[in-house]
């Protein structure tokens, strides 16, 4: 089974990451100096998923405003999809949430993202409302989601149970 390394992501890793981000969103993507930008932001936390070559695999995104959290960005590169990458990636989120006593978290998702909503679902993000022509790409709207607080049993035991059976998939956490 293939291991992964969990890193904050550098400007090092920023080639990899806008690579993955042009295959991921052709038409309307991030720049470079956006995710520059975002490693320069006090209030953002930015991790890649690495394979045991220092790959970058996937990477994503989040602000923490007082105790709230907003994913920014979330991207798996599209040959290592269903490898539950992206499922790694939003435990190292929530456990960041939970370091930094953030009470909920937020995102916004194509319309038309199905698998996207339905991992998001399975971390008991709820629908909350509509942004009406989000993209820019192609005027497709976005779904809000937003958790309720993470600190309640609910969530924390479902959190828990997910990140169980995600643990064996890691080999480990780096800065």
């Amino acid at each position: 089974m293939q291991k992964y390394k969990i890193k904050k992501m550098t400007a090092n890793d920023i080639d990899d990451v806008f690579f993955i981000e042009k295959l991921v969103h052709p038409k309307h993507h991030w720049s470079k100096e956006s995710f520059y930008n975002e490693l320069a932001n006090n209030l953002a936390y930015y991790y890649c998923v690495k394979d045991e070559k220092e790959c970058v695999k996937a990477y994503i995104g989040f602000w923490q405003i007082i105790d709230e959290a907003h994913i920014t960005t979330l991207a798996v590169h599209p040959d290592c999809r269903r490898k539950q990458l992206a499922q790694i990636l939003l435990i190292k989120t929530i456990e960041d949430c939970y370091k930094n006593m953030v009470k909920y978290i937020t995102l916004e998702v194509r319309e038309s993202n199905l698998p996207a909503i339905l991992l998001y679902e399975k971390f008991l993000f709820e629908y909350i409302g509509m942004r009406k022509n989000y993209y820019q790409d192609n005027g497709e709207n976005a779904i809000i989601m937003f958790t309720q607080n993470i600190w309640y049993d609910k969530f924390k035991n479902n959190f828990l149970q997910i990140k169980e059976g995600i643990n064996k998939i890691i080999v480990s956490y780096g800065e």
